[in-house]
């Protein structure tokens, strides 16, 4: 496997709130954790550093390539609702931090199966056999009104709550994330990467990119696509390929 990552501040933001770690595990693993930082002042920044963080330092400490299916469910989803409560407490007592979130979605591709944790809008896709799949689900306000019929997909491009997400790292004392597993064989790719790269770019404008690009290329095209069509937030982007 060969992992990729790159983060950009975009055109108009004047700190990056983005984060992104991709590293290896015991095993041959590869894992991949993105934060996408809201909050105030430097607060925003700090949310998503601090879970990175403190999600990485337990994948490491926690993986071990006797690993089962079960334990990498429970490391994974032990590791985000700790950095939740830590997040949170932080939040409570730091007056210049109160408020302050992040979204996150974070991997383990391991023995041709991959581990998917999400929270917030931060997105994980799926490419296999020249098809593309959204894996995560949106926590969001938007995605809330669409799935009810209230408006359209169209609709949601410009609607005044659009950026408003339903769940986030370290806003409330507790959380439960969403949790995927999918198969994997070689020459699949899997995309992880904040809303400055889905908000911007299409899913058929990835895919297109995606498709015409060289896996080590992948992160800085997606990047570059978006800053030349808005470019109005931080953008992040990590590609596992297998």
């Amino acid at each position: 496997m060969k992992v990729y990552a790159k983060t950009d501040i975009g055109n108009t933001r004047e700190e990056n709130q983005d984060c992104v770690w991709t590293g290896e595990l015991e095993g041959e693993a590869v894992a991949v954790i993105l934060c996408d930082g809201m909050g105030g002042e430097n607060a925003g920044g700090y949310a998503s550093s601090a879970t990175v963080d403190f999600i990485k330092d337990r994948l490491i400490k926690g993986f071990r390539s006797d690993i089962t299916r079960n334990q990498i469910r429970n490391l994974l989803i032990t590791s985000v609702t700790g950095a939740n409560s830590v997040l949170f407490d932080t939040a409570s007592s730091d007056h210049d931090k109160f408020g302050m979130g992040t979204t996150c979605v974070a991997g383990i591709i391991f023995n041709e199966r991959a581990y998917i944790i999400n929270v917030g809008d931060s997105r994980c896709y799926f490419f296999y056999d020249d098809n593309m799949q959204q894996i995560t689900k949106d926590h969001t306000y938007i995605r809330r009104l669409i799935e009810k019929g209230v408006i359209t997909y169209e609709e949601s491009k410009t609607h005044p709550e659009r950026n408003r997400i339903t769940k986030a790292v370290g806003v409330a004392p507790s959380l439960t994330p969403d949790y995927f597993e999918l198969d994997v064989k070689k020459n699949d790719l899997l995309l992880f990467c904040s809303d400055g790269l889905s908000s911007y770019a299409e899913d058929i404008e990835i895919a297109k990119v995606v498709a015409k690009t060289a896996v080590s290329q992948c992160c800085e095209k997606l990047i570059d696509y978006v800053n030349k069509h808005g470019g109005r937030d931080n953008v992040t982007v990590a590609v596992v390929s297998i």
